[in-house]
């Protein structure tokens, strides 16, 4: 009986790899879908199906009449468009037959998440919220109160990621930490009159809008189950928000934002 030959098998591999790294990092099903494609018929592949869910991705190959079928689980790695940046030149590369088999498997195997230093997310965090008060009203003095709020819970944030604490009840202490801290300033004799928009901005770290962007994007374009699935998950991560703020005010005895 004919078997697939080793050089099916690397062909597999790297697809269901390039599908992994889109899919781990950020990209919606669709890109992931076409990405993997175009990288096994650029290395000699005559067809790659492939079948995409929130927790796995089941990938075929089709060549010279041999079909050979790869599972890999599918872990979240968190928003990273360098990655998925990179994946796209690399294919994009061998479709113009500027890199065999062995020169993908090395530029995968090399490719490594860009991380900003955690003090410059701090920073452009607390800058973006303040920024956001002042445009809606806030004035400099609730900028200021935003500013301070959102930049101590996103450190907050990045401590509870390295402690791989569950993103649900990250989301919930960081809303905590974050309405606490604007919640407090405001309660003080030089922040009387600021108004309370800049409660509402300092928790604007934690809008989940890529996850709710590619799950509309994925239900438009088919993928109806992923889409419900990153559609539920932002669901919860704002639910939990929600509750960390409201655990905020009643602890606290805070006013409203409105």
């Amino acid at each position: 009986m004919d078997v697939e030959s080793p050089g099916q098998r690397e062909l597999t591999r790297l697809c269901i790899q390039c599908a992994l790294l889109l899919l781990q990092h950020g990209a919606e099903s669709m890109l992931v879908e076409q990405l993997s494609a175009r990288l096994g018929k650029a290395l000699g592949a005559d067809s790659v199906e492939s079948s995409i869910s929130a927790n796995a991705i089941v990938l075929t190959t089709i060549q010279n009449g041999h079909c050979l079928t790869s599972t890999r689980k599918n872990v979240d790695r968190g928003i990273n468009m360098h990655v998925v940046t990179e994946v796209q030149h690399i294919v994009i590369m061998a479709e113009h037959r500027l890199l065999d088999l062995r020169d993908v498997r090395k530029r995968f195997d090399h490719i490594r998440p860009l991380r900003y230093p955690r003090w410059l997310v701090v920073l452009m965090v607390g800058l973006s919220c303040g920024c956001f008060c002042k445009l809606n009203g806030g004035g400099w003095d609730g900028s200021l109160v935003a500013f301070f709020a959102s930049g101590i819970a996103m450190y907050a944030r990045q401590v509870l990621t390295l402690r791989q604490m569950n993103p649900l009840i990250n989301f919930c202490i960081t809303a905590f930490v974050a309405t606490s801290v604007s919640g407090l300033m405001l309660k003080l004799s030089l922040f009387q009159q600021t108004p309370a928009i800049a409660m509402a901005a300092s928790v604007l770290l934690l809008v989940p809008g890529f996850p709710l962007i590619n799950a509309v994007a994925d239900m438009f374009k088919g993928h109806v189950n992923t889409g419900l699935a990153r559609w539920a998950m932002a669901s919860l991560l704002t639910l939990a928000t929600c509750i960390g703020v409201v655990m905020a005010m009643s602890l606290w005895g805070l006013r409203g934002w409105a």
